[in-house]
């Protein structure tokens, strides 16, 4: 953890679900955090519910804004880099395609001009998606070396980014850069539309059953504390500057723990008891049906590995949703929740 006190650390995305997760981890560590993202949305909000505003250097800026961008880079004056902004929603990626692509992608290249812009080198740690790979419903996991493809716009854009990271560092040397491709990420705290668990705490505290699109389709389900740990671990090395680590990196659970929605809810349900209810429509926009990730290269590259599995991970988010509900501290849990993975208990 001493890496990381007095670092200046810039979290795109950080009033999101995964960014304020990150920013809480970061602060707890020492770090001067520096933030650029649009307003947290919805209410409640993670960001919000961590009083994150106060407690970091926030800013609103969209990654749409070359000018603004290299402006917010530039006061940042970052060490280290997490670039976590994005339209991450399959679902609205097909009702905002034009938004989608240009954040994840024009986004991305406006945030690595914006780094060149400081002439020296940043650790930058670009994150994607486990979406990223060309789908064909393997039963296996996608290696890191597997082709890059994109059904939906969603996928398509964050495999374009790939693209982008790998020329640019191609054609632009000078900063340190990785790409981490997570898998689904669960935790208390995400509010997002669309997302299993979310709509299972909305559903079960109105006390109406959840309805599922896609009970049969199989996803890398992890806590949302599994791929930041790596993310952390991968700007580490990356600081060195050893091109080793400037490459893809998959972050995801054991292959045991990779599970069907149908599982994932049932599972969900010990911890609040509730019912669900079939609700796949046959004219609903194509989301693929079976997505699992290879992580041999993390854990033998970068020593990291996850340290919860799937029914301590569940149990954690759907207890956090649970317990705020009832009147419990959102800031507390999160940060009880932090504390015991690094302790590793």
């Amino acid at each position: 953890m001493a890496f990381w006190a007095g670092k200046r650390v810039l979290v795109t995305g950080h009033t999101g679900f995964k960014g304020a997760w990150l920013s809480e981890i970061l602060l707890g560590r020492g770090a001067e955090v520096f933030g650029l993202a649009l307003p947290p949305e919805g209410d409640p909000a993670l960001f919000n519910q961590l009083a994150l505003a106060a407690r970091l250097d926030h800013a609103v800026t969209d990654l749409r804004d070359a000018d603004a961008v290299a402006v917010r880079v530039a006061q940042a004056a970052p060490d280290v880099v997490f670039h976590l902004g994005a339209q991450s929603l399959v679902q609205r990626s097909y009702r905002q395609p034009v938004e989608t692509w240009g954040t994840n992608v024009m986004g991305t290249i406006h945030l690595m001009q914006a780094l060149a812009g400081l002439g020296r080198p940043v650790a930058t740690v670009i994150v994607t998606t486990d979406k990223v790979y060309e789908n064909r419903e393997w039963v296996h996991g996608y290696r890191e070396t597997d082709a890059l493809g994109g059904h939906d716009p969603y996928s398509a854009s964050k495999a374009a980014t790939e693209l982008a990271v790998h020329a640019w560092r191609s054609s632009f040397p000078g900063l340190w850069l990785a790409t981490a491709r997570a898998g689904n990420v669960i935790g208390g705290g995400d509010w997002a539309e669309d997302r299993i668990l979310p709509d299972l705490a909305r559903a079960f505290a109105a006390g109406r059953p959840l309805a599922l699109r896609n009970p049969g389709s199989t996803r890398p389900f992890q806590h949302v504390l599994e791929p930041l740990m790596g993310y952390l671990f991968l700007a580490e090395r990356l600081s060195s500057g050893d091109p080793r680590w400037q490459t893809a990196f998959n972050f995801g659970p054991e292959p045991g723990d990779i599970r069907t929605v149908r599982d994932l809810v049932r599972a969900a349900m010990e911890v609040w008891p509730g019912d669900w209810v079939h609700a796949s429509n046959p004219d609903a926009p194509h989301e693929a049906g079976r997505l699992a990730l290879t992580i041999d290269k993390a854990r033998h590259d970068l020593a990291w590995t996850p340290r919860w599995d799937i029914a301590r991970g569940l149990a954690e988010t759907v207890g956090w949703y649970r317990a705020v509900h009832d009147g419990a501290d959102p800031a507390a849990l999160t940060r009880a929740q932090i504390a015991a993975h690094e302790a590793g208990s």
